[in-house]
């Protein structure tokens, strides 16, 4: 096979493949306008005549569950425990990487482990832990949050700091800088396309996160998109299948906005975070 065939099949390939990933959210966005009778009858259909019911299920959905409220709490933990990731884990890179002994290298190293130890072993004692804290409020899980998001943000981090050459740093000290000036000058301003990268990939875990939230929170009080979506489930298995899809919609097009706009910097940050140094 040539290099233009394999270019062709290539592009047929990923385009079908595009197609299928796209496909649900297809579904979920068309079931949105359908009244809910007619979202198992005929759930591939398009919406029209008495099956569609304009934003009816948008409307229902936003009054049961309280949408504001709980896009709010969605929004505030997930910009906060992002910016709280980037912050501590890039300086923590940053020491890890310039002060070489067996303290840093292990920090490295637990950081790296805490990546692949499944969320199942330690759930349950996170939750108790959590509640004698006192922690099961939007404050609190944030730094919960930082400790999960710690092990890959640190892990990319390091790679790129590796990269950036000391005589930038030592050039700034000699001119009176301090560690913190010569960090926040220097060192970040640099660590943009990873800080950018590390941003995306936090923000879409962390914005669509169920399990942590219902395990942290006290949810009598706090509840965030995916946990108050899960409320529309009735007694004895009901679920308003309409105002879910529509409230679906809604808890997936901030994030979609928001990787649109940053999509072109996170190949760049991970190439850069993982292969460099």
């Amino acid at each position: 096979m040539d290099k233009k065939n394999k270019v062709t099949f290539g592009t047929i390939f990923f385009s079908i493949l595009s197609v299928l990933w796209l496909f649900p959210i297809f579904v979920v966005l068309v079931n949105s306008f359908k009244k809910k009778t007619y979202i198992s009858k005929m759930p591939f259909s398009i919406p029209q005549g008495k099956a569609f019911v304009g934003l009816q299920n948008y409307t229902n959905g936003i009054k049961k569950i309280g949408f504001f409220q709980a896009f709010g709490y969605s929004l505030w933990i997930t910009v906060a425990s992002v910016a709280v990731i980037i912050l501590f884990t890039s300086m923590c890179a940053w020491y890890i990487t310039r002060v070489k002994n067996k303290a840093t290298s292990s920090l490295y190293y637990l950081c790296v482990f805490s990546m692949i130890v499944p969320f199942q072993m330690v759930m349950f004692t996170l939750s108790k832990l959590a509640d004698m804290l006192h922690m099961g409020n939007p404050m609190g899980i944030i730094i919960v949050y930082l400790g999960f998001g710690a092990g890959l943000a640190v892990f990319m981090f390091c790679g790129f700091v590796k990269s950036i050459p000391i005589e930038i740093e030592e050039a700034a000290m000699i001119d009176g800088c301090n560690p913190l000036e010569i960090f926040f000058q220097v060192v970040l301003p640099v660590l943009k396309p990873t800080c950018i990268s590390v941003a995306i990939l936090q923000t879409m875990w962390i914005w669509n996160d169920y399990l942590l939230p219902y395990l942290v929170l006290d949810i009598t009080k706090y509840k965030t998109i995916p946990i108050a979506i899960q409320y529309l489930k009735g007694g004895y298995g009901a679920i308003d299948m309409g105002a879910m899809m529509g409230m679906l919609v809604l808890a997936i097009i901030p994030i979609v906005i928001f990787y649109m706009f940053c999509q072109r910097y996170i190949i760049e940050g991970v190439v850069a975070g993982a292969v460099k140094g």
